[in-house]
């Protein structure tokens, strides 16, 4: 997603992916987030989805649905499970069963992560 209007940044050092307007008035402009809380479950990676927007003026685009679905390729592509707490990303992975075996069904520990995390 490079040389389209809109693109997806990972900022790991946030937690974060980032959605991009390339195009925005006054230059490039963060118009909506995924975060997320990484979690070590036994030898397995996991990667706790817990809050998705996009700006209000960017609504009814798909552009949600773009940032979940780069933050969740990048997330298979890094060796982490995706854990749905974020309503979002659980109704979009209902959508999309090709994800269905990426993602593990969210529990106490990882609620109890997402509260503990600084």
């Amino acid at each position: 997603m490079t040389e389209e209007r809109f693109e997806v940044r990972h900022v790991p050092g946030e937690r974060r992916f980032v959605l991009i307007d390339r195009e925005a008035a006054g230059g490039e402009a963060e118009i909506g987030e995924e975060q997320y809380h990484d979690v070590a479950a036994g030898e397995a990676a996991e990667r706790i989805f817990f809050h998705t927007v996009v700006s209000e003026e960017y609504a009814g685009q798909g552009l949600a649905s773009k940032l979940v679905r780069a933050a969740l390729d990048g997330t298979i592509a890094d060796g982490f499970a995706i854990v749905p707490v974020c309503p979002y990303v659980a109704a979009w992975l209902r959508k999309h069963e090709d994800y269905a075996d990426r993602a593990v069904a969210v529990t106490s520990a990882h609620l109890q992560a997402l509260d503990a995390r600084q």
